[in-house]
């Protein structure tokens, strides 16, 4: 395994666990503000479907050629980074106000205060949906970025198979 593997695997595990992160900090918001049972109950559901997701799409990703998933999940990426480099290019410019977190967390308390307390299935459906959704939306930022980590490593392994290094590429891999 080369530098340039070794140093992607090590973004892509970093850029995880900022997501996984961001699940966390929205999973802890929502359940501190409005209580844990339904909370913990949609972030468990959106894991489910995640881990369903996965095992029924990916399988079929082999069907997919490795340019036109490279050139998806290349583009879907790049969208996000585009939106992280505006946000950040206007903060330092001056034209957008920095981050405030405290502010962030209290509007978004007094908005989970003020929601209604609808019940469905016995859960407060608040609680549920957007633990639910931020838990789905992360998690595809996850697969989108292990996606593009698996397609660099699937390179390699090809270029080794060309080059007949199959046995030191194996034995790095699996060290």
């Amino acid at each position: 395994m080369g530098t340039s593997t070794i140093l992607v695997f090590a973004g892509a595990s970093l850029a995880s666990a900022v997501e996984m992160v961001e699940a966390l900090t929205i999973v802890l918001g929502v359940g501190v503000v409005r209580g844990w049972r339904s909370t913990l109950i949609g972030a468990g559901s959106a894991a489910i479907v995640l881990a369903a997701l996965v095992a029924a799409l990916g399988p079929a990703l082999t069907s997919i050629p490795i340019e036109t998933l490279r050139l998806v999940v290349g583009a879907l990426l790049l969208a996000f980074g585009l939106q992280w480099l505006r946000k950040a290019i206007l903060r330092s410019s001056g034209y957008k106000d920095l981050h405030d977190e405290d502010k962030a967390f209290r509007s978004e308390r007094e908005q989970a205060i003020a929601a209604g307390d609808e019940q469905r299935a016995g859960l407060d459906w608040y609680s549920f949906t957007v633990a639910f959704k931020g838990v789905v939306l992360e998690g595809l930022e996850v697969v989108f970025i292990v996606i593009a980590f698996f397609a660099l490593v699937s390179l390699v392994l090809v270029r080794a198979l060309r080059r007949r290094r199959v046995l030191p590429v194996t034995a790095t891999a699996g060290a």
